[in-house]
């Protein structure tokens, strides 16, 4: 009798060990964020790190670099539950955007770089909508656009501008529609 119940909690303990070490294996997504093999792989998951109320997740692209990194309420694959501040990457290790979220839900600043590592756009969400300004770069850095937001959508003056910091375009949104008489100034070529 004792020799089976010995059995018996060996394999219930090997079943618990196997099935905890499966757990903590590698996850393996494709191009589109679906759940793949290794060998059809552009993005991995190592096991996230348990905390106290939810997983650090870092996903990395198939050659090891840092493709995101946050905290998530929930750690299931496509399902996850953001909270506070997540960072993207692009692929040569620079920051490609970094975002606040409450409860899976934009909510906060949100800035976007290009691969160069300079500021493309910059905006501020509440509840998955874009609120107040919201201003967009050049790659070089001057100013390419801005404006404000109101419930998501482009509300009052408007302006794009040249390289040179010139007025290129001026105009008045209303609930995400141009309104009124929209001005477009030419640059001097000479």
């Amino acid at each position: 009798m004792k020799s089976s119940t010995l059995l018996i909690t060996l394999v219930f303990g090997f079943l618990l060990l196997s099935l905890s070490s499966t757990a903590q294996e590698t996850i393996w997504f494709d191009s589109n964020w679906n759940l793949t093999v290794k060998e059809n792989a552009a993005y991995y998951r190592p096991s996230p790190k348990k905390m106290k109320n939810g997983f650090w997740l870092i996903d990395y692209y198939r050659n090891g670099t840092k493709q995101m990194e946050g905290f998530s309420f929930i750690s299931s694959p496509n399902n996850e539950k953001f909270n506070g501040l997540v960072h993207y990457f692009f692929e040569n290790g620079k920051i490609f955007q970094s975002v606040n979220y409450k409860s899976g839900v934009i909510h906060g600043a949100r800035k976007i770089y290009f691969s160069s590592g300079a500021l493309k756009s910059e905006a501020v969400y509440e509840d998955g909508k874009i609120i107040g300004s919201f201003s967009e770069f050049y790659t070089t850095g001057e100013l390419k656009e801005t404006g404000e937001y109101e419930e998501g959508k482009r509300e009052e003056i408007w302006k794009t501008f040249y390289k040179n910091g010139k007025i290129q375009m001026k105009g008045k949104y209303r609930e995400g529609e141009k309104v009124g008489v929209w001005k477009t100034f030419y640059k001097n070529v000479y």
